[in-house]
């Protein structure tokens, strides 16, 4: 059970990171769509500080998980966000 948990949280730390990522290129992306804006984002090199800040969310999702003592769960969102911030690394030195 403990690995089911731990899967979802996983999944739901990802959905948020996507979401997040969303998010942040229609407050802040510069063209006139989202694929607009995600080439701009790709060109200009700003991608993985977008890609950073969409990864927020799943700071709300760890909390909630913690506060419903899910605490497999907060794991799972904990793995999504080191597993983002380790793919914003390899984008951004390679």
């Amino acid at each position: 059970m403990k690995n089911k948990n731990t899967t979802i949280g996983i999944v739901t730390g990802l959905i948020c990171s996507i979401v997040g990522l969303i998010l942040v290129l229609l407050f802040f992306g510069k063209g006139n769509s989202l694929n607009d804006s995600l080439q701009i984002a790709l060109n200009q090199g700003v991608f993985t500080k977008l890609m950073s800040m969409g990864a927020i969310l799943n700071l709300g999702a760890f909390f909630l998980f913690l506060k419903q003592e899910q605490d497999s769960r907060a794991q799972g969102v904990l793995i999504a966000t080191v597993v983002v911030a380790i793919t914003t690394l390899i984008i951004r030195f390679i």
